[in-house]
């Protein structure tokens, strides 16, 4: 697997083209068959994705947490997840650190993930298309990286039942950040707004409810 050279990648990234060419799903179910693996790295999926790498990858990682996993799950998916929506909010070129990169799992996993998340998938790529350009490119896609590490972030907290619309929201962005589709990215910013409200309303009941109980310890 080749890491360029980390310098390389203060630079801006020159606005990415539209996408063309076959669909992510398409891709995933391609990796997900390949038999002559036995694992699926990270890295082979950031390679496959190419200059689409952070946006799909944002996907790939938010979207398991968009539906009930065991615990723990978001931690060790969100953590990617910061560092990808960081390059996008900086608008680097795509790069992952060998220690993310050589992350894997077992490629009958894999093709399992695949497999639950690909109607879904499918039916959203066949609703993009290239539209209010401004909400999908420079400088709006950074501002759109910069909600996404809000979020990932909100997705490293044990928040019961907290982690679902972060993920759906990242998973939006990603979408329309994938399909120049400047109408998911609109939608992707309002859903931060009511994502973050509500994280913050839960945090805040449970720091209250942990405050009461310490009183109540003490008193």
């Amino acid at each position: 697997m080749t890491i360029e050279n980390a310098d390389s990648h203060r630079r801006r990234r020159p606005r990415p083209p539209r996408p063309k060419g076959r669909r992510l799903s398409s891709i995933l179910r391609q990796l997900a068959a390949d038999r002559s693996r036995e694992r699926i790295s990270i890295g082979d999926l950031f390679q496959t994705m190419g200059d689409r790498a952070i946006s799909a990858l944002m996907l790939i990682f938010a979207l398991p947490n968009a539906f009930p996993t065991p615990p723990g799950t978001s931690a060790v998916l969100g953590a990617p997840l910061i560092f990808l929506a960081a390059q996008l909010t900086f608008g680097l070129k795509p790069w992952l650190p060998r220690v993310i990169a050589d992350r894997s799992m077992r490629r009958e996993d894999f093709e399992t993930i695949v497999g639950r998340i690909h109607r879904r998938l499918a039916w959203a790529e066949r609703m993009l298309k290239p539209r209010l350009a401004i909400f999908a490119e420079p400088p709006a896609e950074y501002v759109a990286g910069a909600a996404c590490l809000l979020l990932s972030i909100v997705l490293l907290l044990p928040v019961p039942l907290g982690n679902m619309l972060p993920a759906i929201t990242i998973s939006v962005f990603a979408f329309g950040i994938l399909g120049r589709d400047g109408l998911f990215a609109l939608i992707g910013f309002i859903m931060t707004a009511v994502s973050l409200v509500i994280a913050g309303g839960v945090i805040y009941g449970l720091v209250k409810a942990a405050i009461y109980l310490v009183m109540q310890w003490f008193a």
